[in-house]
C-alpha cells in the first residue's frame, strides 16, 4: 500500500502536533509532504528533523532563509518557501494526497479553499473557512469532487452520527436536531458578575482541553460553540432552529444526532484530538490513535443543562448572524478575533469582547459574498471598525 503525503497547514499549534503525533504512530501508512508554521521555525526545525518533509513554509524570507540554513547544516533536503503564496501551492501540489488544514484563524481560509478547489482530501479543524466563506467553500467541495471530512471533535462526532453516505443533508436523514455538546470552559460556575474582573490567563486555562490561547478565549466566551453552530450549518445541511447546544463539563459525550423516532445516537470518548485526527487520517477505516480507551466506571454522573446566553452573549450572536446570513458571519469572525487578540494583549476587558462583535454586526451591513475577494474585503472593513472601536473602548 503507497503511503499517504500529508500536507499540514499548521504544523507547530495543537492540532498539528498531534496529526504528527498520529502520523508517528503508522509510518507505514503516512509521511509528511509539507508542514507550515507562522513564526515559530524552532518547533518547524525539530518536526523537520523527525519527519523529513518535502517541503516547509513559514510567513516571511527572512525567517525561511533562516531556517534553511539550520535544515542544510544538519543533512535534511527539505525545501523552505513562504508566504500565503506558499501555503496554497502544498495544499494543491499533485503529490499531497491529504490536507490537514489546521491554521487558527481567517489567515486560513485562503489555502483551505485552495485545498477544495483542487479537489484534495481535507481534514478541516480550521472552522472558519466555513464560517467566512460558507457556501462558496462548499461549493468548491462539490464541484471538484474533493472530500471533507470535519476535525472538530463536536462536527467529527456529528458526522460518526449521520446515516447513510457522506454529504446526505439532514432533511432527508429524519433528523430532528443536530446537538452540539460544549464543556462551558473555565467559567461556567463563576459569578457573572465577576467575569469583568478575568484576565487572559484565567481565560486560557481550559479544564479538560489543551489548545492555543485564541480557541481558549474563545472556548471561554464560548464563540468557539457559536462558530461550531455556523461550521455544522454548512456541513449537514442543518438550519439554526435545528441546531442545539448543550453544556457538558465532562467533554466526554462529543456531540449527539437526535431522531425523528426519539433515537439519540452520540459519540463518546477521552478528551483527545488525536481521536479524531485518526478518524480523518484512516476514514473509512479505523486505527488506533494512541489514546485511552474510555473508562466509563470512573464517572460517576455525566452532566447536561442548557447555556445561559446572559453569561455567554457571544453563543447568541453567532446563531444571530448565522440567520442574518450574508456576510454577517464573516463580520463576526472578524470582530471576534480583533477582540481576542486585544483582550490577550492587555487592551480590552473580557466582557468587552461581546461588545466589540455586537458593535460591528449592528454598524456593518451583511451583503452577498460570491469569491474570495468579496470575503477578504468585508474581512478587512470589520477588522478596521473592530479595531477603531477597541481603540474608543478599551483598556488604556
Amino acid at each position: 500500500m503507497a503511503k499517504q503525503r500529508i500536507t499540514i497547514l499548521g504544523s507547530t499549534g495543537s492540532i498539528g502536533v498531534s496529526t504528527l503525533d498520529v502520523i508517528g504512530r503508522h509510518s507505514d501508512r503516512y509521511e509528511t509532504f509539507a508542514l507550515t508554521a507562522h513564526t515559530q521555525i524552532d518547533k518547524l526545525f525539530e518536526q523537520c528533523l523527525k519527519f523529513w518533509p518535502q517541503y516547509a513554509v513559514v510567513s516571511t524570507p527572512e525567517l525561511a532563509s533562516e531556517l534553511q540554513e539550520k535544515l542544510k547544516l544538519q543533512g535534511i533536503p527539505t525545501v523552505v518557501l513562504y508566504g500565503a503564496q506558499a501555503l496554497c501551492d502544498v495544499a494543491t501540489a499533485g503529490e499531497c494526497d491529504a490536507v490537514m488544514a489546521a491554521i487558527v484563524g481567517a489567515a486560513g481560509l485562503p489555502s483551505s479553499l485552495a485545498a477544495a478547489q483542487a479537489g484534495k482530501r481535507i481534514l478541516l479543524a480550521n472552522k472558519e473557512s466555513l464560517v467566512m466563506s460558507g457556501h462558496i467553500f462548499m461549493d468548491a467541495i462539490a464541484k471538484s469532487g474533493a472530500t471533507l471530512l470535519p476535525i472538530d471533535s463536536e462536527h467529527n462526532a456529528i458526522f460518526q452520527c449521520l446515516p447513510g453516505s457522506y454529504g446526505r443533508k439532514i432533511e432527508h436523514s429524519g433528523i430532528s436536531k443536530i446537538i452540539l455538546t460544549a464543556s462551558g470552559g473555565p467559567f461556567l460556575n463563576r459569578a457573572v458578575e465577576t467575569l469583568t474582573d478575568v484576565t487572559p490567563d484565567q481565560a486560557v486555562a481550559h479544564p479538560n482541553w489543551v489548545m492555543g490561547r485564541k480557541i481558549s478565549v474563545d472556548s471561554a466566551t464560548m464563540m468557539n460553540k457559536g462558530l461550531e453552530v455556523i461550521e455544522a450549518h454548512w456541513l449537514f445541511g442543518a438550519p439554526a432552529d435545528q441546531i442545539d447546544v448543550l453544556i457538558h463539563p465532562q467533554s466526554v459525550v462529543h456531540s449527539m444526532v437526535s431522531y425523528v423516532d426519539g433515537s439519540v445516537l452520540a459519540q463518546m470518548g477521552n478528551p483527545d484530538m488525536r481521536t479524531p485526527i485518526t478518524f480523518g487520517l484512516a476514514f473509512p477505516e479505523r486505527i488506533d490513535s494512541g489514546v485511552a480507551p474510555l473508562d466509563l466506571t470512573t464517572f460517576s454522573q455525566l452532566h447536561f443543562q442548557l447555556p445561559d446566553f446572559q453569561r455567554f452573549p457571544c453563543l447568541g450572536l453567532a446563531y444571530q448572524a448565522l440567520r442574518v446570513g450574508g456576510s454577517a458571519a464573516t463580520i463576526l469572525n472578524a470582530a471576534n478575533e480583533i477582540a481576542v487578540e486585544a483582550f490577550l494583549a492587555g487592551r480590552l476587558g473580557f466582557r468587552q469582547i461581546e461588545s466589540v462583535i455586537e458593535e460591528c454586526l449592528n454598524h456593518i451591513s451583511s451583503v452577498s459574498l460570491d469569491d474570495l475577494a468579496a470575503i477578504l474585503e468585508v474581512d478587512g472593513q470589520a477588522r478596521r471598525h473592530a479595531t477603531g472601536f477597541v481603540s474608543r473602548v478599551g483598556v488604556h
